[in-house]
């Protein structure tokens, strides 16, 4: 989800920057745009109006996160949601189908803390931890463990502690920079963070911790614990909430502080689970496909509204207005709905893995998976050309604050980014992020967090860029 943040403005208002941005060589003018066909720009300002004007999207979520509701991978719900998504996009005239893929089941269970043991303590008393386990994460004993917690701030602390650290309830208690993400700069916040949660567990394993925590990977300090993938290192590991994981850390200055920990979530046998493909034919070359995607499975915390029902709608609503409005593109637009993001990618690998012989005719892949926020742009993997072939398109999509580009080196989405490797250009869609790791991962994921008018600005944005892809005369180079 972390994306290079590096914008270029993405309009024929200011082409010196974007055409210096991607000049050939040093000194040398870019190759101007070609202009659209007036017909195509007419087509992209009536889906861009259309959007606007439509709740479509915002049903379809409304439904999928409280009707059906969080869509953990491998669970019934998850399942539930596929063959509704599927149902759906046959409504609005798709060529729909499920396709099978293996995915991992991890079910939470108990999840319960205290600290028992702290210097100044009331006799008889302890103090409630209030926190989550982490996907991937091994179970305690049925009734817990007792250790002493050793509160780092990195990794290097970590490793200096040496052999300190076997027997121990490791705490890293890294912040996540409030300052820097409300600045715009929400991926590298997330990403100094988020490294503790994802290998954490394991770096502590190697020096004999007997679990690790982590302080929760957000902006929100309501006490809300923050869930998310840690990569298995045989030890229980969860996520505390950013206040008690400042107790801990105050307290631990004044002495030992023990914690009864008890976690008790299930590895279960891989089971089937189920990525939506529907089609909307090209008219002219239906062998060529544009992706709009986004993932259907969520954490089990709340009801994966911005993470990632909301990506799934904005590619439903794009495919569904086209339909509404009699447009035939002439390549193929497919929608795509992704299983199994959050805990290993298993669609969007299985998708690219029995799609690779065909990856020519892949002409781009769009994902939405950073919630339903304004939507400024795109973040695009792609060749400068391809950029400048779309700049005409900044026209209709500044009247929505929308035409801005972000070239980028990194993967633009978790499951377009095995396309990316077979070379297949791919964008997604730059939302604002400045309040979406206040609930990301957490309970407070939930439908009213999403603003139904920027959920529209979304369907707009991306029903543009890929009925723009999907009539161009030519493929965007690769």
């Amino acid at each position: 989800m972390t994306r290079a943040l590096k914008v270029v403005v993405f309009t024929v208002l200011c082409p010196g920057l974007l055409l210096g941005q991607f000049a050939p060589h040093p000194g040398k003018p870019a190759v101007e745009a070609t202009p659209f066909a007036p017909e195509l720009v007419r087509n992209l300002e009536a889906l861009r109006d259309a959007a606007l004007a439509s709740d479509y999207a915002y049903g379809q979520l409304a439904y999928l996160t409280e009707n059906i509701g969080a869509r953990p991978t491998g669970s019934a719900q998850a399942d539930a949601a596929a063959r509704y998504v599927a149902d759906a996009m046959r409504a609005a005239g798709l060529d729909a189908k499920l396709e099978e893929v293996t995915v991992p089941h991890w079910v939470r269970g108990a999840e319960t803390a205290e600290l028992v043991e702290w210097h100044g303590k009331t006799p008889g008393t302890t103090q409630k931890i209030v926190l989550t386990a982490l996907g991937g994460s091994t179970a305690t004993p049925a009734d817990g463990l007792t250790a002493e917690v050793l509160v780092v701030h990195d990794f290097e602390e970590l490793k200096a502690l040496g052999k300190k650290v076997a027997g121990k309830i490791v705490l890293y208690n890294e912040k996540f920079d409030v300052q820097k993400a409300t600045a715009g700069q929400w991926g590298p916040a997330y990403g100094e963070a988020v490294q503790y949660r994802a290998a954490g567990a394991k770096a502590a394993a190697e020096l004999g911790a007997v679990a690790s925590l982590v302080r929760s990977v957000g902006g929100a300090d309501y006490r809300l614990p923050h869930t998310g993938y840690s990569a298995p290192a045989g030890i229980p590991a969860g996520a505390v909430t950013a206040e008690d994981a400042e107790t801990i850390a105050h307290l631990a200055q004044q002495g030992s502080v023990r914690m009864h920990l008890t976690l008790t979530p299930q590895l279960l046998p891989d089971v089937p689970g189920y990525s939506v493909v529907a089609d909307l034919k090209g008219s002219e070359h239906p062998e060529e496909v544009v992706i709009v995607s986004g993932h259907l499975d969520s954490w089990d915390l709340g009801t994966g509204a911005i993470d990632d029902g909301a990506g799934v709608v904005i590619a439903m609503g794009a495919v569904q207005l086209m339909k509404q409005l009699h447009l035939q593109p002439k390549r193929t637009i497919r929608m795509i709905a992704w299983m199994n993001e959050e805990t290993g990618s298993r669609g969007g690998q299985a998708y690219a893995k029995t799609r690779a012989v065909d990856a020519a005719n892949h002409i781009a892949a769009i994902e939405s998976d950073l919630g339903a926020g304004h939507a400024m742009g795109f973040d695009a993997k792609v060749p400068a050309a391809a950029i400048t072939m779309l700049q005409p398109m900044a026209k209709v999509l500044a009247p929505i604050g929308a035409n801005l580009m972000s070239p980028s080196t990194n993967d633009v989405g978790a499951d377009i980014s095995p396309l990316a490797a077979l070379g297949v250009p791919t964008f997604g869609i730059l939302q604002d992020g400045r309040v979406y790791f206040n609930y990301h991962h957490t309970p407070a994921d939930t439908l009213d967090k999403v603003v139904p008018r920027e959920l529209r600005e979304n369907v707009a944005a991306m029903a543009v860029l890929a009925f723009t892809v999907a009539e161009l005369p030519e493929k965007l180079p690769r």
